[in-house]
């Protein structure tokens, strides 16, 4: 529109000029002016369709690649959310099974403390008694001490059943010589001397190098005394004093054997 009024404006000026130029153009001039005028208008107004119609392919094909970005983006968004939700689902999963796994590692822990302290029951262990080492399963230890334990309460029936039953029970035991030693102190203790003399001697035979051996003799030596039987406790404690000199039986069996004279 603005170039057709150019050109209107255009004409205008030239036949306001055509009275005062008469003498420089003639028709044929002036005819040939106005046709140059209107192709170059001509040209012009096909020069500005072929822009409008260029611009307007241009703003279609951005508008057609800018709804492609956004279905694009549509898309993507759709992707990630699906992404997200299942990120999240394995994330719960992993949790789960995490859980899952402490706990078994917390019950295979429990268990296999529970295994050790049940094993640690039946390993044998070490054992000092009367300045000698040996090993010893911990129900056998248990069942030694809790004998012991009886004599002390004075209970000396129940001490004598314990202690038999530990030497049948354990005969090759550690604590063989200990239990015939306290087996005679529990058999003094109820007053069957004959059987305590018989316990005691035997415990001599058969550990005359025991740190209490020399005890045993003196407690024989009692149980005679007890029986009555003056001469053969004069010979035990003469026999002690013989035997084992140093000893504190033996200085007590001294004591003892004055008073029996």
């Amino acid at each position: 529109m603005r170039l057709l009024l150019a050109c209107a404006v255009g004409f205008a000026s030239l036949f306001a000029q055509l009275p005062a130029q008469a003498g420089l153009f003639d028709d044929t001039e002036a005819r040939q002016a106005i046709i140059d005028l209107r192709a170059r208008v001509t040209q012009n107004e096909a020069d500005h369709k072929a822009q409008l119609a260029e611009l307007t392919a241009t703003r279609t094909q951005l508008s057609d690649q800018i709804e492609q970005m956004r279905r694009s983006l549509l898309e993507l968004n759709s992707q990630l959310e699906v992404l997200r939700v299942e990120l999240t689902r394995v994330r719960g999963g992993d949790e789960q099974r995490a859980k899952e796994l402490a706990d078994l590692q917390r019950s295979n822990r429990d268990l296999s403390e529970g295994i050790d302290e049940r094993l640690r029951r039946f390993e044998p262990v070490t054992v000092t008694l009367d300045g000698r080492e040996f090993k010893a399963d911990p129900a056998e230890k248990r069942a030694f001490d809790d004998a012991v334990a009886i004599i002390r309460t004075g209970d000396f029936d129940k001490a004598v059943a314990a202690l038999n039953a530990f030497q049948m029970r354990y005969a090759d035991s550690g604590y063989r010589d200990a239990a015939r030693f306290w087996l005679g102190n529990a058999l003094y203790g109820k007053r069957d001397y004959k059987e305590a003399i018989n316990t005691f001697r035997n415990f001599i035979s058969t550990a005359p190098q025991h740190p209490r051996a020399a005890e045993a003799m003196l407690a024989v030596a009692n149980s005679q005394a007890e029986l009555k039987d003056a001469r053969g406790a004069r010979r035990t404690l003469d026999e002690l004093i013989k035997t084992y000199p140093q000893t504190e039986a033996a200085q007590a069996g001294k004591e003892r054997l004055a008073a029996i004279r």
